[in-house]
């Protein structure tokens, strides 16, 4: 299995995506990139802790590629929005790749380099060294599922969820 951390904006949403996917065994909602010690929601909405809101993605890579996985991520967000993602800002809500080694590093730079192709140039997504990881509180954990007519749910992650599910249609979990 292979983890990798990623922060798009709103965890709800990468959340809901990754969950759609073939080879995904887990994800988990969290914080990470900042400074305070065991953050809640609530610090890292005030944006005053540096931390990003992202998710851990958990998945085989000889289900689906690394590649694969990285490219849903800059496809599910809009990686030239700088701390923000539509009405989410702050730099709870950047876009990071956090990578645990130089391989990863040299990973999430090469996709990064495909992305700003896709983007035409100007993609701001950082790659940030693994610090500690925080998990969110459990009511953050898979919300799309447990909250499906949740207003920011319809409005926001359906519409990237069914993004992905159409661009990436052979990764995806049946029905």
């Amino acid at each position: 299995m292979t983890t990798f951390v990623l922060a798009g904006g709103c965890f709800w949403c990468l959340d809901a995506v990754y969950r759609t996917l073939q080879g995904v065994q887990d994800v988990v909602s969290g914080y990470t990139g900042g400074r305070m010690p065991d953050p809640t929601y609530d610090d890292v909405c005030s944006g005053l802790t540096g931390h990003a809101e992202a998710v851990k993605v958990v998945f085989d890579p000889e289900v689906i590629p690394s590649d694969v996985i990285l490219d849903v991520f800059f496809t599910l967000h809009d990686p030239r929005q700088l701390n923000r993602q539509g009405a989410d800002v702050g730099t709870q809500y950047r876009s990071s790749m956090f990578y645990a080694d130089d391989a990863q590093k040299n990973l999430f730079e090469e996709a990064r380099g495909r992305a700003s192709e896709l983007w035409d140039g100007g993609v701001v997504t950082t790659v940030e060294p693994l610090s500690t990881w925080y998990d969110a509180e459990s009511y953050h954990q898979d919300f799309f599922a447990k909250n499906p007519g949740q207003g920011y749910c319809m409005a926001v992650a359906l519409p990237k969820v069914n993004k992905v599910r159409k661009s990436y249609a052979p990764y995806v979990l049946a029905s």
